[in-house]
Parts: structure tokens; C-alpha cells; sequence
């Protein structure tokens, strides 16, 4: 598996929910606190929950050593640090709908709550992953202490190259999903069609890191990741497809989950925008509209060098990102309440 290669970061699974599971980073072992259990380590600040996508496997965000933003979150920080893994669809999860998909992030949260005694969680979401995790802050902004979204589409209006191939003028969602789950096969042309030139950049990237054998390894573990595509459930595919790209309701306010609509000025928690100054499948503008429709008192945008993966994984993020997200979060998830919630989606 390319997993095997990837996800650096000693991590200990401490939740399932069917294909579903929660991580928590461990800390560095020089910290002294490192054989404690859930919940046990003192910290000031809230705990930090990484969404990634469910487009690609969650390990783009631990990549390789240097290029993790696992790793920079939960190496000497003063919170514990989590990751929900979606998992990967199989042939009978065609039915799982878009309200099952927030529902999963909601029962995710509520276990972190429980584990740590926080009443609130900061969310840091990555591409679809910072959607849905701008949608579960709308829906329960009292769970949520602070929000990061990277390179996550807010204004699906504004998506690229992405919106225009899957222009509903001849792009139908429920035909593609009419077979059953859209298969890796098919993600992976969809990924590929973003970047036709794809093949022979990398070629070209190899002939200049044909005498750094770090770059190799960095590329090396991207490549793997790239082509280590799963599947997306057919039903929350149709939703995903039709009511965010195509009609853009979550910033009409139409969108609803489970019967209650998603409305962004609910948010009042501290947000960050990380907008890639070259990403070619979330536009700057289609992310930093969050901060159109929020009612929070800090809105920062971050802009960093790279592309869509590049700005989390590249090696620039060591010195562009990483100590930048670790500030902010510092400085904007502190603890507040001990107790945890007990709403539900």
C-alpha cells in the first residue's frame, strides 16, 4: 500500500465509526506526558481537530518528514491533536447520503469532546474537508472554538477549472452516479483533466532532483499519494455535485442538512483563511468568501506559495505555513469550558 510509505507521524487510532476513525498525534517523548490516556493532558488550549477530504485519504495532510502538517500541530504544542479518517467507500456505501457525511464529522467532534472534557474543538479543515467543516461551525458554532479553512471552496460560484468541467450544462451528476459509487478510476481522470500536464512536469521535477535524494523522497511520497485515489459514496456525490457546484446554495443559504438549513452567519468563532497563491481547483476567492457571510470578529487570510496540495505538502509549507497555522491557533483556540455538549446533528 502507499500508505506505508506516508503518515510519518505516530498516531493511535482511538475511535471507529464504520469505515470511519479518529486519530490522536502522539506527542514527542520528551514531553513526559506521553503514556497518559485521553483527556489527561493539561493544556490551556482547546484540542485540534485536522478534517481532510474525502476526495483523496486523509494522509496528504502527514505526507512525509518535513511536509506534515500533523506533525507541525502536534509536535511541542500546547493541545492534543486529532485527525478524522473517512475511511474508504465500499460498494454498498452507494446509499450513504451528503446529511450521513456532516452527521459522521458530528459524532467525530462529540468524541473528541468527550475524550478531552472540552466543550469545544478547533477545526482544521482541508479542501472539501474545511467545507464540511464550515458547515458543522454553522450548525453548531457553540462546539467550535476556532475554524481554519484551507483551500476549502466556500463560493462555489468561483471554483475554476473545477466548476466549468462540471458545468451542469453537460456535466450530470446523477448519471455519473447512477452505477453505484463514482469509482477511483473515475476521480482519479477528474484529478487528471485539472492537470493534463501533469506527467511531463513530474518528469521534468525528476531530472531536477535527480541529485537530492530528500526531494526525491518528498516527490516520491506525493506521487504515491496522488495515485492512492478511493472512492466517493454515490448518493452524497449527487448532493455534493448538484447543491454546492452547481447551484451554490450553501452561500444562498439553502442549503439544509437533516432538515436544518446552513447558515454561515452563525459562525462567530475566529476563522483563518489559507489561500495557495497558484491553486488551480479552489480559487483564492472561493475560499476567502467565508468571511463574506461570518459574523466573526477575527477574519484572517493567510496566502502562501503553491498549488492545491503544494501549499500543504511542498517546501515551502515548513517556513510558510506550518509556524503560521501553530501561532494562530495558539493565539485563537483557547480553552474555555470544561464540560461537553450534548447536541446532536
Amino acid at each position: 500500500m502507499a500508505q506505508a510509505c506516508n503518515a510519518p507521524t505516530p498516531r493511535d487510532t482511538l475511535y471507529r465509526d464504520g469505515r470511519g476513525s479518529v486519530f490522536r498525534f502522539r506527542p514527542p517523548v520528551t514531553t513526559g506526558w506521553e503514556d497518559e490516556g485521553p483527556g489527561e493532558r493539561p493544556t490551556s488550549h482547546v484540542p485540534v481537530l485536522l478534517v481532510p477530504s474525502m476526495l483523496h485519504q486523509w494522509y496528504v495532510l502527514d505526507l512525509c518528514e518535513g511536509g506534515s502538517v500533523a506533525a507541525a500541530l502536534s509536535n511541542g504544542t500546547p493541545w492534543d491533536t486529532y485527525c478524522f479518517d473517512w475511511g474508504v467507500p465500499e460498494d454498498e456505501d452507494r446509499y450513504v447520503e451528503w446529511d450521513d457525511i456532516v452527521h459522521r464529522l458530528d459524532r467525530a467532534i462529540r468524541f473528541v469532546q468527550r475524550s478531552t472534557g472540552s466543550k469545544k474543538v478547533a477545526l482544521v479543515g482541508y479542501s472539501m474537508g474545511a467545507t464540511l467543516a464550515a458547515i458543522y461551525a454553522a450548525l453548531r458554532p457553540d462546539g467550535v472554538a476556532a475554524l481554519v479553512n484551507i483551500a476549502g471552496p466556500i463560493d462555489f460560484s468561483k471554483s475554476g477549472k473545477l466548476g466549468t468541467m462540471i458545468d451542469p450544462r453537460w456535466f450530470d451528476a446523477e448519471a455519473m452516479a447512477s452505477a453505484g459509487n463514482i469509482s477511483a478510476q473515475q476521480m482519479q481522470a477528474g484529478f487528471l483533466a485539472l492537470r493534463p500536464n501533469h506527467a511531463i512536469s513530474s518528469w521534468v521535477r525528476a531530472m531536477d532532483e535527480l541529485h537530492d535524494a530528500d526531494a526525491r523522497a518528498a516527490t516520491a511520497a506525493l506521487e504515491a499519494w496522488a495515485n492512492d485515489t478511493i472512492p466517493f459514496p454515490a448518493a452524497a456525490y449527487v448532493t455534493y455535485i448538484q447543491e454546492l457546484y452547481q447551484q451554490n446554495r450553501l452561500i444562498r443559504g439553502e442549503h439544509y442538512v437533516r432538515g436544518e438549513r446552513v447558515d454561515l452567519a452563525r459562525i462567530t468563532c475566529p476563522h483563518l483563511c489559507v489561500v495557495a497563491d497558484r491553486d488551480g481547483v479552489c480559487p483564492a476567492e472561493s475560499t476567502t468568501a467565508l468571511n463574506t457571510f461570518t459574523r466573526s470578529d477575527v477574519k484572517d487570510v493567510l496566502t502562501i506559495p503553491g498549488g492545491h496540495v503544494g501549499a500543504v505538502t511542498g517546501a515551502e509549507a515548513a517556513t510558510e505555513l506550518y509556524p503560521r497555522l501553530v501561532a494562530w491557533l495558539a493565539r485563537h483556540a483557547m480553552r474555555t469550558l470544561p464540560s461537553a455538549p450534548e447536541s446532536r446533528l
